[in-house]
This record gives C-alpha cells, sequence and structure tokens, in this order.
C-alpha cells in the first residue's frame, strides 16, 4: 500500500531538536558548571528559579554566568476555542537546549560549594544534567 505524500513545511512548525549541541558546549567563562543532557524548552521562569537557587547557596560570592537566553515566543490559545481564528497570543519565552549545552556556569568558589550550588539549580530545569568543571582546574 502506498503512503500519501507528506509536505516538507509540515514538520518544521515549532521546530525539532536533532543532534547535540554544536554551540555553547565548552565551558567559557567559569570554572564550574551544569551541562545538559537531554533535549527541551526550558522557560525562562525555570532559568530564573535556578539562578535563585543557585545565588542563595553561594551567599552571592563568586561570580554566575546563564548561558542561555530565552528568545522563542511560545503562543498558547484559551481553553475551550474553537479552531481557526488566528494563532494564540503569547504565553512565555522559552530556550531550546540541545544535549551537551552548557546552561550555567560558576567560578570564585571552591568546588564542593560550587558543585552543591549547581545542583540545586539542577533541580529546577526539566532535564537530566551533569557537573562539569574546567579540565585545567587546580584546587
Amino acid at each position: 500500500m502506498l503512503q500519501p505524500k507528506r509536505s516538507k513545511y509540515r514538520r518544521a512548525q515549532k521546530g525539532r531538536m536533532k543532534g547535540n549541541a554544536q554551540r555553547g558546549a565548552q565551558l567559557a567563562f567559569g570554572s564550574f558548571g551544569i551541562k545538559a543532557l537531554e533535549e527541551a524548552w526550558i522557560t525562562g521562569r525555570q532559568l530564573e528559579a535556578a539562578r535563585q537557587a543557585v545565588t542563595r547557596y553561594m551567599k552571592r560570592e563568586g561570580q554566575l554566568w546563564i548561558r542561555v537566553f530565552p528568545d522563542k515566543p511560545i503562543t498558547k490559545k484559551p481553553a475551550e476555542v474553537r479552531m481557526g481564528k488566528g494563532k494564540g497570543s503569547p504565553e512565555g519565552f522559552v530556550v531550546p537546549v540541545t544535549p551537551g549545552r552548557i546552561l550555567i556556569e560558576a567560578d570564585g568558589v571552591p568546588i564542593e560549594v560550587a558543585r552543591e550550588a549547581l545542583r540545586l539549580g539542577a533541580q529546577k530545569f526539566p532535564i537530566p544534567t551533569r557537573f562539569v568543571v574546567r579540565h585545567d582546574y587546580e584546587e
């Protein structure tokens, strides 16, 4: 039985996150960071919650870099609305993250403090992450 022919434009509406991160996969600023292990949309609220958790544990010592920015608008139509009548209103902003992308970096604190602070921040994300250390870091 023949399959119906699919349009090439049909799949690209919301964007697909295929493959690993091409850029932003190495530590650039700090000595410690958290790296995404799966693909996901991370919202601005999740990023802000992670930032607050990390800075609270670090007691505002050291420095923190957030390496991703939510610049993709997500729209949503209200509940129980009929089809058609245009696109929904913007609901929030997300950043598409692929595996290998560095999300947050930290520096200026001991490795134990950074590990626990970034662990608390990583709990705010909807994906598994890994704690990474700069390859030339010396205690």
